[in-house]
């Protein structure tokens, strides 16, 4: 009877060891295969060294070639606003200062003339105006004034351009002139705005005297 009972033992001793045997293996081979897991995945919490970048393919020092970026359009910003600066008026005196010096003594004296005119003077129907490309103007306002003497003896104009503002507002006066033109004759001076592009500006004859 003792002897049935301690084969009986033994025989439980031996199959619990085995079960451990079995566990520990099965927890070896699930942990292998979560570290392969991870490894392939790249999900897990495995240690990789990360690999130097690539450098081969650049050129330079991105933050050198940034700063050269920076600089350059910073330099084109400095540019443009300097060339805006530039006055209207001061533009308008180096394209004045292009025609001949007969023709800045014309205007002087046109300005003379209509100080004592009362009215438009007796030449509007003679004087008309055409507007000129800025781009022959260095982008100022300019209009062409033709003068046409359509009297049979020689006669002499002076012409008063007004330019109005877009609420009719007169916000500047040239004066331009014609000296000795002969019958049929037609004369083209420019009367030039010194006032910037902007707002825009609309000439008329004010007035437009013969003698």
């Amino acid at each position: 009877m003792s002897d049935g009972v301690s084969e009986a033992k033994s025989k439980l001793l031996r199959t619990r060891a085995a079960s451990a045997v079995v566990g520990v293996v099965m927890t070896v081979v699930g942990a292998t295969a979560l570290v392969s897991c991870s490894d392939d995945n790249g999900d897990g919490d495995a240690s990789v060294t990360p690999s130097a970048p690539d450098t081969a393919s650049f050129s330079g020092p991105v933050p050198s070639a940034l700063s050269s970026l920076g600089a350059s359009v910073k330099e084109s910003a400095r540019a443009a606003a300097s060339s805006a600066a530039a006055s209207a008026s001061a533009r308008a005196s180096e394209f004045e200062a292009s025609v001949s010096a007969e023709v800045a003594r014309a205007n002087r004296a046109a300005e003379q003339e209509l100080k004592d005119v009362d009215g438009k003077g007796n030449a509007t129907a003679d004087v008309s105006l055409t507007g000129k490309p800025r781009a022959e103007t260095s982008g100022l306002l300019a209009v062409v004034v033709n003068i046409t003497n359509r009297t049979d003896e020689t006669a002499s104009y002076a012409v008063q351009v007004d330019f109005r503002d877009a609420d009719g507002k007169v916000v500047e006066t040239r004066f331009v002139g014609a000296e000795d033109l002969a019958p049929g004759a037609r004369a083209t001076p420019l009367a030039i705005s010194r006032k910037p592009p902007e707002p825009p500006l609309t000439a008329e004859v004010a007035k437009a005297q013969r003698y």
